[in-house]
């Protein structure tokens, strides 16, 4: 175990209270893509950038071609949940974990057992019928073909944020409560581009504030620990 992880378990081990701040870099080692690494989304070749098709605009002009790549770049229904996702919610079972904020879609969290979960960004696992409300699981969009249609024939919108969509204001409301009352807070697996996910860091008013990430963040956060290794290979050997 070296000196940084000796670091971690000592901080982990003597506190009842951390809360857990992730982003895509959390669910590489599951096997799905991030959106800024060499092999990101933002590094393949589609007709537009990613940022284009997942934004609002662009899901109600061209729906077909949004969830074509939705399909094939977002849904991930043979991932399974790394080390990190597993002690995360083994931490929370031993109730020293309070709440993990996540700015991911593939529920993974909750697939290892956590259930303090702000989802910041929604699920893939939730999708509802814009004509009469009608929730949907993930197999009405893996099952489907072209735009996916209620039996009402409204379309059935996954429970996502897309670019120019704002946050849920409960969910974030629960998540700012939540960093602001952490005595540590691990931020993991994220590069803190997206705002406004990225500002809620801000509201930690702790000293004990680690960062694990394998690239470096846009800003500087005065990390009191900082761990450049995968998040699930080091939350692994605590």
């Amino acid at each position: 175990m070296t000196g940084t992880i000796q670091q971690l378990k000592a901080l982990t081990d003597a506190t009842d209270n951390i809360v857990f701040f992730g982003g895509a870099g959390v669910s590489t080692e599951s096997g799905i893509p991030d959106f800024r690494s060499a092999d990101g989304l933002y590094n393949q070749e589609w007709q537009y950038p990613p940022e284009v098709i997942l934004s609002h605009t662009f899901y109600k002009s061209n729906p077909e071609e949004f969830f074509r790549f939705y399909r094939a770049k977002m849904l991930a229904p043979d991932a399974k949940p790394n080390a990190a996702h597993l002690k995360l919610a083994a931490w929370e079972k031993e109730g020293k974990v309070r709440a993990v904020v996540t700015q991911n879609i593939d529920g993974l969290h909750q697939a290892a057992g956590s259930r303090h979960v702000h989802e910041l960004h929604g699920s893939v696992h939730r999708n509802y019928c814009e004509r009469c409300g009608k929730f949907y699981g993930l197999d009405a969009i893996l099952s489907s073909t072209g735009v996916p249609r209620c039996a009402c024939g409204g379309i059935i919108k996954p429970d996502v944020v897309l670019y120019e969509e704002g946050l849920d204001q409960q969910t974030l409301s629960a998540a700012i409560h939540a960093i602001s009352k952490a005595d540590v807070l691990i931020i993991g697996g994220t590069s803190l581009n997206v705002y406004p996910a990225a500002g809620l860091v801000n509201y930690y008013r702790g000293n004990k504030l680690v960062l694990i990430n394998k690239s470096d963040v846009t800003k500087d956060l005065g990390a009191g620990l900082i761990i450049t290794d995968p998040i699930g290979e080091t939350l692994g050997q605590l």
